[in-house]
């Protein structure tokens, strides 16, 4: 995957689909967290749609949300990519995350890049991180 292919000069705006996989989703109220089947159903959807990248987020980041661990967080996103990846899904997929070891584990399962709303700020290990995994952020 060549991140040039969905973003930068030589290229259109891309279109980003998001897949917020909690229980507490401000945009969809958790209407995609019912498995993991139902979650790259929706993958593939947003593909088939036209979605050049899926952003995969496993931690509500809607006002007043509750923290859960990084634990938890890894636990509801990395099997969401592994299954997509299995199933083949080629689309870009980002992880919506500002845990680092979240970010790791994200990008060994298959993720391409990693979208931290926190630009690297709330977890001094993200940008390092990156750095080593060799993905955008």
């Amino acid at each position: 995957w060549d991140p040039m292919e969905v973003s930068g000069a030589a290229s259109r705006t891309a279109i980003m689909g998001v897949l917020n996989y909690t229980p507490d989703s401000f945009s969809d109220g958790g209407r995609f967290n019912a498995g993991i089947d139902e979650a790259v159903k929706r993958i593939e959807d947003m593909a088939a749609a036209g979605a050049d990248i899926v952003d995969i987020g496993g931690q509500s980041t809607r006002p007043n949300a509750k923290l859960v661990t990084s634990e938890e967080e890894a636990a509801r996103v990395v099997p969401v990519i592994e299954a997509a990846r299995a199933r083949g899904c080629t689309v870009a997929i980002s992880v919506d995350t500002f845990r680092a070891d979240v970010a790791r584990a994200s990008v060994a399962a298959g993720a391409n890049f990693v979208n931290d709303v926190s630009g690297g700020l709330l977890d001094p290990a993200m940008l390092s991180t990156v750095a080593s995994l060799h993905v955008p952020v």
